[in-house]
């Protein structure tokens, strides 16, 4: 069955790869961006798109009229988490205001069901365990706080309007479109993928190494990379299991990689060696990201196609070659 879906970021990274899943999968699409990061060429034909801001109501209570929707999806936020570490309040009212916005929207216009892109950044942990949904929340920054907001204002939406929700608590998104339609495009970039791709392909002068001091096994930190087209397949799988009651759910591959790992990859993937520049730690970085995502799997049958490293940076890196300028 067809459905009418809303995408809120959807000519971003992980946005445009859920609206093309969602496209093939025969559903329904508009993106509604402000195109602040995303971009117009990231958008399939078959989707339409509204430029537009969430905190613009009118612009928000427009792109409704195009409706009814049978669920939203949220991955329209300020993303950088050292930014956020330098001006937190931008992050906390931005962010949570947006958010609060797009769902009191859903909850006036009827939508019953509403996906939202959460992070790994509500976790602080200590230690090298892998963090699953009974990890106490303890954000490590003002971009996880604000994400945090918004899962209690989803919290309460359900409990007094019955909108019905799942939060997708993300490790770090990779990878690019395994038909090479998509890939990462950010300005500036910040993600350490694509910043190693780049500098290996010398359209960087240097790779900052932020900490080599960490209780890990080589210093730096540990994080669980997980392809950007398993998490599209995420957001759709989770929504039939919403008829049961809201969900939360921690998504990744369950392994995890520190920084010089990722470089040795990129090394192995492309031939290409690089020397990291080693530099002091970024506020707001912890240690250790590791996902349990065994509840995931077992409730809904997600589970990663891409589980290596290698594979993921492969991807990455095939679509960055080919596309020296991105979207431009």
């Amino acid at each position: 069955m067809s459905h009418r879906y809303l995408v809120a970021g959807g000519a971003g990274f992980i946005g445009s790869h859920l609206v093309a899943e969602l496209a093939e999968a025969g559903h329904e699409c508009v993106v509604f961006d402000n195109l602040q990061s995303g971009h117009r060429a990231a958008v399939i034909k078959d989707a339409r798109l509204v430029q537009g801001d969430l905190a613009d109501e009118e612009a928000l209570d427009a792109v409704f009229k195009l409706g009814p929707f049978d669920a939203i999806f949220h991955l329209a936020d300020l993303s950088l988490v050292g930014e956020s570490m330098r001006d937190p309040m931008r992050y906390l009212t931005v962010n949570g205001g947006n958010g609060g916005r797009l769902i009191a929207a859903a909850i006036r216009h009827n939508v019953p069901r509403f996906v939202f892109s959460s992070t790994a950044n509500l976790f602080s942990v200590s230690g090298h365990r892998s963090i699953g949904e009974n990890t106490p929340v303890q954000p490590g920054s003002a971009y996880g706080e604000a994400k945090y907001m918004v899962e209690r204002m989803l919290h309460w939406a359900d409990q007094v309007h019955g909108l019905r929700y799942a939060c997708l608590r993300y490790f770090n998104a990779a990878g690019s479109d395994p038909q090479g339609r998509f890939g990462e495009d950010h300005t500036p970039e910040t993600h350490l993928i694509p910043l190693v791709i780049d500098t290996a392909l010398g359209r960087r002068d240097e790779l900052a190494l932020f900490g080599t001091d960490y209780p890990t096994a080589d210093g730096t930190c540990v994080r669980d990379y997980v392809h950007v087209s398993d998490l599209a397949r995420a957001h759709m799988g989770v929504l039939a299991r919403l008829d049961e009651g809201s969900l939360r759910y921690n998504v990744g591959i369950g392994r995890g990689y520190s920084v010089r790992e990722v470089i040795e990859s990129v090394t192995r993937v492309s031939g290409l060696v690089v020397i990291p520049r080693l530099a002091e730690r970024r506020a707001g970085d912890p240690a250790f990201l590791v996902a349990d995502a065994s509840r995931i799997a077992q409730e809904i049958g997600w589970k990663p196609r891409f589980e290596s490293l290698d594979a993921i940076v492969a991807t990455a890196f095939e679509w960055r070659q080919r596309h020296p300028n991105g979207y431009r």
